[in-house]
Parts: structure tokens; C-alpha cells; sequence
């Protein structure tokens, strides 16, 4: 059974965007390294997580205020709701 969004910012999310290219977009300019990619649902930016030393995706919500990314790795096929705090597969 598909596990149905649980938050109002997941359940308005129409389309996954995902990432452009296989980079962090602030990591890339400076030569820093990243762990996992996550990819902003209402811009499309992608950004390093949380296990990266420079974690721009948080950063990327807390100056703009976007609240849903998706996971950038392959394979993998979550959402994650900063603002509900919320995890959901697709």
C-alpha cells in the first residue's frame, strides 16, 4: 500500500522535480565535497544534506523557505517536509 502524504505541503506537491545535474550547487563553486543530494520541490536548486559538512539543502530552507525536497540519489524515492517534519515514499 502507498503511504498517502501527511503533511499540507507534501499533499501539494504535483510532480517530482529532480536533480538537473549530479552536483551540489553551492558545494560545486566552492570545491567542497558532499555525501547525499536532495532537490528543492519549489525551485528545483539541488543541494547537499544534512551528512554533508556544509548541509545546503537545510540552509536553502531556512533562507528561502521552501519546505520539500526529494532524495537526489538514484534509486532512492522519498520526500522530506522540513517545515512538518514529515517523510514520505513515492
Amino acid at each position: 500500500m502507498e503511504q498517502q502524504p501527511i503533511c499540507e505541503h507534501l499533499n501539494a506537491l504535483t510532480e517530482v522535480l529532480t536533480p538537473q545535474e549530479y552536483v551540489c550547487e553551492e558545494c560545486i563553486k566552492t570545491g567542497s565535497i558532499w555525501v547525499h543530494l536532495r532537490t528543492c520541490q519549489t525551485c528545483g536548486k539541488t543541494h547537499c544534506c544534512d551528512s554533508s559538512p556544509n548541509k545546503h539543502a537545510t540552509k536553502h530552507f531556512h533562507r528561502t523557505g521552501h519546505p520539500v525536497v526529494a532524495s537526489g540519489e538514484p534509486g532512492e524515492r522519498w520526500l522530506w517536509c522540513y517545515a512538518d517534519e514529515q517523510i514520505v515514499g513515492y
